[in-house]
Formats: C-alpha cells, structure tokens, sequence
C-alpha cells in the first residue's frame, strides 16, 4: 500500500519519471531475479550444514 502511495505521489509530482519507472520495473525485477535464486540456493546449503550439523544432538536428545 505504502508503494502505492509513494507512486501516486511521484505520478502527481513529477509524471515523466513515474512512467520511466513503470517501464522499468519489470526490467530490473528481472535482472534482479538470478541474484534472488543464487540467495534461495545458498539459504538452502547453509540450512542443510546446519541440520546435519545438529542431527548428532537430535539423534541423542530422544534416547
């Protein structure tokens, strides 16, 4: 909602760089959208250390 509002703002004050924004948005949302999977990748890794890290502990906590 917040962006929204940030956009009508910028629309009524200044409306050719609102639509330049428009334009590019999609643009950059997909150059953008490598680094965001090479993020989901390496949160996955470091989850999986993690579990197998701890899974010792887990194993003797229900003995």
């Amino acid at each position: 909602m917040l962006k929204l509002l940030l956009f009508c703002v910028l629309l009524v004050t200044c409306w050719p760089v609102a639509i330049i924004a428009v334009l590019l948005y999609p643009l950059i949302w997909l150059l953008l959208l490598p680094f965001r999977l090479v993020g989901i990748v390496v949160g996955g890794t470091f989850d999986l250390i993690a579990a197998l890290f701890f899974l010792p502990g887990r194993i003797l906590r229900t003995i």
